[in-house]
């Protein structure tokens, strides 16, 4: 199932078929904040559509142990091709209104979550192990571009097209996606769940491995940490800011979120390219710049500073880059290591495990900050959050520094072994 030179014919049907379909959400994700501030100017209906996103997380850690009993890659064409159908129908019937779009999305979650469960247990299989760095950063810069592409490409097609282009070319992307999968050379020895009681077994299991580790038990609330402060910012704070604040156009906010992922680009390809060694030591670095940068963006948010909308757009736009090129080092590497310490019959459950514990508090951040915005200027959010981050920063570097160094890395392959 992994190529024993270089990255293989099955990797590239795989990052190919995740391009496609990264592009056609990256184009609707855009779209859908943009309409939904539109037609209501609320941060709490924001909100709620981002919460919408994440109520999968509940069934996530099912849908790993299904993706440990069943075939990986039919599980992904399956749902890249209904997901596809359900957004022609929502094209085709007019399912437009709020309401409606806010269902839909509960639905595409529900559906991402098996997909996801079977993509990130899949992804392994197809390389060789000492190749898991390099397939990361390729496969991340391959998702980075689509995200370049896409938010600036959503951004114009909403602006003269409204909100049905965008999904209909989400919709078209789903079955671009599944073609590549099908193509995708895999066998895989079922072991079907014939009993409720297998289910509760396999989690079990994946707890139980888990807890075994103490540098991923770290790991897990050092993210938990992060996300819980980091997504509702990126999801709510982020783009009321940009719309409601600094006044950008459709295609300007495209354009923002384009440079986020040019900055992406630039560190996965360092990385890559290996032109630093051992990438996980810089953890701490890219936090550190990440703490700045969100210092700057508060200040271009507030009062003290302002700005006309082209400059705002520009010194935004050129904080994203930052803040792209500092998230790639923080990403990259740990994924690598988690995924070469997870075995593979048990690599479905444990990782939808662990996504379920380091996104526990996402959705309660997302529920709070949106009624804050409608209450509380934007910037004032920000500090707070910014203040909160820099505590949970310096707590971890104070006492977990050396574990998330590349020496530790080692220690807790042993762990997982």
């Amino acid at each position: 199932m992994t190529a024993r030179n270089g990255l293989g014919r099955n990797f590239w049907l795989f990052v190919t078929g995740r391009f496609v379909s990264q592009f056609g959400w990256a184009v609707q994700n855009v779209a859908i904040p943009l309409y939904v501030l539109d037609r209501t100017h609320s941060g709490g209906m924001m909100s709620l559509f981002a919460l919408a996103e994440m109520l999968p997380l509940a069934l996530l850690p099912f849908a790993g142990v299904v993706s440990d009993r069943y075939n990986r890659k039919h599980m992904m064409v399956l749902f890249d091709v209904a997901r596809g159908v359900i957004l022609l129908m929502v094209i085709a019937f007019n399912f437009l209104a709020i309401d409606q779009l806010l269902i839909v999305t509960i639905l595409l979650s529900f559906m991402g979550a098996f997909f996801g469960a079977a993509t990130n247990a899949l992804f392994p299989e197809l390389v060789p192990e000492k190749e898991l760095e390099r397939a990361n950063s390729v496969s991340a810069t391959f998702n980075i571009v689509a995200m370049l592409v896409g938010p600036a490409m959503g951004g114009f097609l909403y602006g003269i097209g409204g909100i049905k282009l965008p999904v209909l070319i989400n919709g078209l992307s789903f079955f671009g996606s599944g073609i590549f999968e099908i193509l995708i050379h895999y066998e895989w020895k079922t072991r079907r769940i014939s009993s409720v009681g297998e289910i509760a077994k396999d989690l079990k299991e994946g707890l139980q491995f888990l807890r075994k580790s103490r540098y991923l038990m770290v790991l897990i609330a050092f993210a938990l940490s992060l996300n819980a402060l980091g997504q509702p910012f990126g999801a709510i704070l982020l783009p009321y800011a940009i719309r409601e604040v600094l006044k950008l156009s459709s295609l300007q906010f495209g354009i923002v979120e384009s440079a986020f992922m040019a900055g992406a680009i630039l560190g996965n390809v360092i990385i890559a390219l290996k032109m630093v060694k051992n990438p996980s030591r810089y953890i701490f670095h890219s936090l550190a710049i990440n703490g700045i940068t969100l210092l700057a963006f508060i200040l271009l948010v507030s009062p003290l500073l302002n700005t006309g909308v082209v400059s705002g757009f520009i010194i935004l736009s050129v904080i994203s880059v930052v803040w792209g090129s500092a998230n790639a080092f923080l990403n990259a590497p740990l994924n690598a290591k988690i995924q070469r310490g997870v075995p593979n019959e048990l690599r479905g459950r444990v990782l939808s495990i662990l996504v379920v514990m380091v996104n526990a508090l996402t959705p309660l951040g997302i529920v709070l900050i949106g009624p804050l915005l409608d209450m509380y200027s934007a910037w004032l959010i920000a500090l707070e959050m910014w203040l909160t981050m820099g505590l949970v920063v310096l707590y971890f570097w104070l006492r977990h520094r050396d574990e998330l160094s590349s020496e530790a890395w080692r220690k807790g392959e042993e762990d997982f072994r």
